[in-house]
């Protein structure tokens, strides 16, 4: 299994968060804490290193002392800039990082097993990407992905115009992870208004 050490964990802040109103979703409290805040202490100890990948200032996320990298595709292509973006930083930052793991910044209750099980699962299947899934749903902006895809990513991006994250993914060796949803689905993510109020009654 490989050590959380040396996996770069990949914050996707990089959305325009419209159907919440617009803004930093991520920043909008849950609990009296930013929904980041949560992602980040659901990732301890999961990983290594961690990344934002957001669009715009920087400076707005000063707090969180992250460093904070911007698309590499412009246009705001989708989570497929996001990451490409972050296998991009991880060859160049992630001090020989071959691992980066992604999440979204609008999911507050990650499983704390989410790293281990899909590093676990990806080693057995030989897999290049491992995707978690819940409920018979996948979920491939929560994934484990070979760093090494990054060129193929860029091209089909770049020359193809390729959007659709499952369309590049279907290109590659994949494995999925499936996880319970009861008491709740633990990939839960606050898109809209009423689902900040839902997750408030979950945290609670």
């Amino acid at each position: 299994m490989n050590d959380g050490g040396a996996i770069v964990g990949l914050l996707l802040a990089g959305g325009g968060a419209r159907r919440m109103g617009g803004g930093d979703k991520c920043l909008r409290l849950l609990g009296g804490r930013p929904l980041l805040a949560h992602v980040i202490e659901r990732l301890h100890g999961q990983v290594g290193k961690l990344v934002l990948n957001a669009n715009g200032d920087g400076a707005r996320f000063a707090a969180f002392g992250l460093p904070v990298v911007a698309d590499s595709i412009p246009g705001m292509a989708g989570p497929l800039a996001g990451i490409l973006t972050g296998m991009e930083w991880v060859r160049s930052h992630g001090m020989g990082a071959a691992l980066m793991l992604s999440v979204p910044t609008d999911g507050p209750f990650l499983p704390p097993d989410l790293v281990p099980r899909l590093a676990a699962a990806k080693v057995e299947a030989g897999a290049q990407i491992a995707c978690a899934r819940s409920g018979g749903r996948s979920h491939p902006p929560i994934s484990l992905w070979d760093v090494a895809l990054a060129e193929d990513l860029r091209r089909a991006m770049e020359v193809e115009d390729l959007r659709k994250i499952d369309a590049w993914t279907a290109r590659h060796a994949l494995v999925h992870v499936d996880w319970p949803v009861q008491p709740f689905d633990p990939f839960f993510n606050a898109n809209r208004p009423e689902d900040l109020d839902r997750a408030e009654s979950m945290l609670a």
